[in-house]
């Protein structure tokens, strides 16, 4: 079949219902990760918080995210996609009420690590399920819903934080039920987890789970309902020869290989995911007050202006479903990796003409609007590029019967990465804005080789196809 035919396919309607369940875990996983940033101030005041200690109460999330994402891949490969998800969607919602009603900074942080679990638990399993359940001539396209769910949760947080803030005149004051709006914010996060819960129950498991676990039958009836065009048989035939490839290859679901103790496609994944963290892209998310005071905005405009960055962020990631299964996942990695490493730079170089010291600097001239832009363009080239697109190569480059596990394992070293630059970006700021995002660009600068030289094409292929292009030379084949 061509490219053209396969990307013009009609896709059925039941699949894209599946996949759009499926991606409700990236709205979680957007939701609660922003959702602090409207109540960061008010937690700080209601719980008389140093610096050091309210940066941990945000970033510990973070944490959980990691060891969610790692314990995910064990969960989906034990029991199943989906037990997996009802148990991030329950993590989810106890979180979201505990961080409601917590009564001080240690059971907040506690709350918040177990909302990061949650979110974990989403990061992995989202991208996996809708992987199995596409057909490959759509795949990158539905796997892309992944991201696009995530932007669209990040969006609503701060929408929902705005308005809470708002209409209680403030995050701290007291609204609804006398509790006060920092609380309701977290308390909102209650509601998408019970939808991603009551979804999860009406989701068929993975076929090619089922395959894995000896299910053949019941495989064939989700594959033929799901896709009834598609040739069902081919299709586990495929799964079947990946799995005795796997077996005779004598990996047996391992993900222990030669290259560093893992296999090399387990660390291309790990790649992937840190280089999507390390050119910095939630600085500008989480940390973008100080970018634009620096240009000339007041304080209190900030939040509008983060609600129109992710709303940017989600338009450009529907140009990347539109083009993904259209031109491939190289050609949109290395534009977008050339995009951010040219604004990356022009930022940097628009800081070192700064005046002023920490937080309360300013850009002279047209070094103001130069950041401006850069920032944009930055956002727009990551959204329409590394946003959506590493999901959709770690949905589609593991074999089936480590897909879970080491999706979970690239996804916890994404969330340990996203930690470290959460973190870092303070400190490094403080030395210097200019060569921190010069290092965020060097970072961009090395994804585009990495791309380059690494990473092949996986459009149009099956799952079984697309896994075989990352076996070193020599292994054993079927």
């Amino acid at each position: 079949m061509s490219t053209d035919k396969q990307t013009n396919a009609k896709i059925p309607k039941r699949v894209i219902w599946l996949a759009l369940a499926g991606a409700v875990g990236g709205f979680l996983f957007g939701f609660d990760s922003s959702v602090v940033n409207g109540a960061v101030d008010a937690m700080k005041d209601e719980f008389a918080l140093g610096e050091a200690v309210t940066g941990f109460a945000v970033a510990v999330a973070l944490l959980g995210c990691a060891a969610g994402a790692y314990l995910a891949g064990k969960v989906a490969d034990r029991y199943g996609r989906i037990p997996a998800m009802k148990l991030g969607a329950l993590l989810f919602l106890v979180s979201a009420i505990g961080t409601g009603f917590c009564f001080s900074v240690w059971d907040l942080i506690a709350w918040r690590l177990v909302g990061g679990l949650g979110i974990g638990l989403a990061s992995v399993i989202a991208p996996a399920y809708i992987s199995e359940i596409s057909p490959r001539q759509v795949r990158g396209r539905l796997a892309s819903l992944q991201q696009l769910a995530i932007t669209t949760g990040i969006f609503a947080a701060l929408l929902s934080d705005a308005l809470f803030a708002t209409s209680a005149g403030g995050a701290h004051q007291v609204f609804w039920l006398g509790i006060e709006a920092w609380r309701w914010m977290f308390l909102a996060a209650a509601v998408p987890a019970v939808l991603y819960g009551v979804i999860s129950y009406t989701l068929p498991e993975s076929p090619r789970f089922l395959v894995v676990k000896g299910k053949e039958d019941v495989a064939r009836k989700v594959f033929d309902s799901i896709a009834p065009d598609e040739d069902t048989d081919r299709h586990l035939r495929e799964i079947r020869e990946a799995i005795e490839e796997d077996q005779l290859a004598g990996r047996k679901g391992s993900l222990r290989g030669k290259s560093f103790g893992l296999q090399a496609v387990v660390w291309i994944g790990i790649t992937l995911s840190v280089l999507q963290q390390f050119v910095g892209i939630n600085v500008i998310f989480y940390y973008s007050t100080t970018l634009w005071k620096a240009v000339g905005f007041q304080e209190k405009d900030s939040l509008a202006i983060s609600v129109a960055t992710s709303i940017t962020n989600i338009l450009v990631t529907l140009v990347a479903i539109a083009l993904v299964d259209r031109i491939g996942r190289r050609p949109i990695l290395l534009a977008g990796s050339v995009g951010m490493a040219v604004s990356l730079g022009a930022m940097a170089l628009a800081f070192a003409s700064a005046t002023g010291t920490g937080s309360d600097i300013t850009l002279p001239g047209a070094w103001g609007p130069v950041a401006l832009v850069a920032a944009n363009v930055f956002v727009i080239s990551f959204g329409a590029s590394w946003g959506p697109l590493v999901w959709v190569l770690l949905g589609e480059i593991f074999p089936a019967r480590i897909r879970a596990r080491a999706l979970g394992l690239a996804a916890a070293a994404q969330w340990i990465a996203n930690f470290a630059i959460t973190l870092s970006f303070p400190v490094m700021a403080a030395v210097s804005l200019p060569l921190t995002y010069a290092m965020y660009a060097l970072f961009a600068a090395a994804s585009f080789f990495f791309v380059m030289y690494k990473v092949p094409e996986t459009n149009g292929m099956s799952l079984e196809q697309a896994e075989t292009l990352f076996v070193p030379k020599g292994s054993v084949k079927v």
